[in-house]
């Protein structure tokens, strides 16, 4: 026989192999649009942007969670021929907030090219002809 237990707005469901064995006569109901725990994408069914959408990684609710919105709407919203070339103020905006957080937002760092840069190369050259001449 099934056991269910509600724990919040969750509701746990233990049953038997005997459970199991017979044909299930749930019925299962049509999704409510006004539900507000219904998971949507970014952008709901009416255009809008989800800001609770968990793509977003919680940009909308830190400390630059202003400046993102308003960077993010002005692309969403952008009519221009190049897409959010008409943003470039507010993504500026958003930018400058981050750097003061660099904590919560690093900075991806730039790779460098596999033989090293060119002045590690020069340093490495110099270092090498005073060892040849103190020998």
């Amino acid at each position: 026989m099934a056991y269910c237990r509600q724990e919040g707005k969750d509701r746990i469901i233990f049953v038997t192999r005997e459970d199991h064995e017979t044909p299930s006569n749930a019925e299962l109901v049509a999704d409510d649009p006004n539900d507000p725990y219904e998971e949507h994408g970014l952008i709901l069914p009416n255009g809008d942007i989800n800001w609770n959408c968990p793509c977003l990684g919680g940009m909308a609710s830190g400390p630059c969670g202003e400046q993102f919105k308003a960077a993010f709407s002005c692309f969403h919203y952008s009519t221009e021929d190049v897409k959010g070339s008409d943003c470039v103020d507010q993504f500026r905006a958003m930018q400058e907030c981050m750097q003061k957080y660099p904590d919560l937002y690093p900075q991806e760092e730039e790779e460098k090219p596999a033989g090293g840069s060119e002045e590690t190369a020069v340093s490495e050259a110099a270092t090498t002809k005073e060892e040849e001449g103190s020998s």
